[in-house]
């Protein structure tokens, strides 16, 4: 038996559906430009856009989406979990290329972390919404 409500697994596995092939529908689109095929990756990202809306919905409804600070801690959260469990695990029991390429999945959930961290304080210390570095705006 289930340690969550039906409704909430089903928001999981629906959210997890959608996201997933949102990301698929990117990268499909990212391979098409590499392929001089420009017109066929405009077709794959509004069909990517309209799964991410798909899947934000699905995340709302599950009460995932809470508020401004909430949802900061909970992100640091998360990638504090992928940076010292999730990841590094995975890299030990594999080889070759997949492990070069968690290799290069966990140096740059350092830097999420780091930016995450640095908008946490942002956060903090602001009164209202934060200003957005040079490079971000």
């Amino acid at each position: 038996m289930s340690r969550i409500p039906r409704a909430q697994e089903h928001l999981k596995t629906g959210f997890t559906a959608e996201a997933v092939a949102a990301a698929r529908y990117r990268a499909f689109a990212a391979r098409a430009e590499r392929e001089g095929l420009p017109n066929l990756a405009a077709h794959w990202r509004p069909l990517a856009e309209e799964k991410d809306r798909l899947a934000i919905r699905q995340l709302e409804a599950a009460g995932q989406v809470r508020g401004a600070g909430a949802d900061v801690a909970a992100a640091i959260a998360d990638e504090r979990y992928e940076n010292d469990v999730l990841y590094p695990k995975m890299r030990r029991e594999v080889e070759g290329e997949v492990a070069e390429v968690f290799g290069a999945v966990v140096a740059a959930q350092r830097e999420h972390l780091d930016r995450l961290l640095a908008l946490r304080d942002l956060y903090t210390a602001a009164r209202g919404d934060v200003e957005l570095p040079a490079e971000v705006a």
